[in-house]
């Protein structure tokens, strides 16, 4: 379209021209999850304030445990798995939306026997993950 809007088309938990991304280039901290960027850093997209991205964690798997400022919101696509939200964990799955306030320590594990799928909406400006550990 000549004005930038699209339709980025899906086929089996994959779009069409959308790369599958490490979750993070180094460290131990998190485990068999990939990312993908469908809106937000293509080229046109500048507009957004946001980014659209959906994550997938392989059974058995899980995110870094984090916090930051920034908030999240998350709704699962696929699987089931669980998310840790301060010193709480909550089972999740299928169409389960999660808001992770901002500061909160977080962290989502794929805890089923299928991959565990979710797209997470992130402002565009943001600070940087700190890694937490729970006590």
């Amino acid at each position: 379209m000549s004005n930038g809007s699209k339709v980025v088309r899906a086929g089996a938990y994959d779009w069409n021209g959308v790369a599958v991304r490490e979750y993070k280039s180094e460290g131990d901290h998190f485990k068999d999850i990939s990312r993908r960027t469908l809106l937000g850093e293509a080229e046109g997209e500048q507009p957004l304030n946001f980014l659209m991205r959906y994550f997938e964690i392989e059974p058995g798997g899980y995110s870094s445990m984090e916090h930051h400022q920034h908030p999240h919101a998350v709704i699962v696509l696929r699987g089931s798995g669980e998310v840790l939200l301060g010193r709480s964990t909550h089972a999740i799955g299928l169409h389960d939306c999660v808001f992770v306030a901002p500061g909160t320590t977080h962290q989502f594990r794929a805890t089923g026997g299928e991959p565990f799928g979710f797209i997470c909406i992130v402002d565009r400006q943001r600070d940087k993950p700190v890694r937490a550990r729970i006590k």
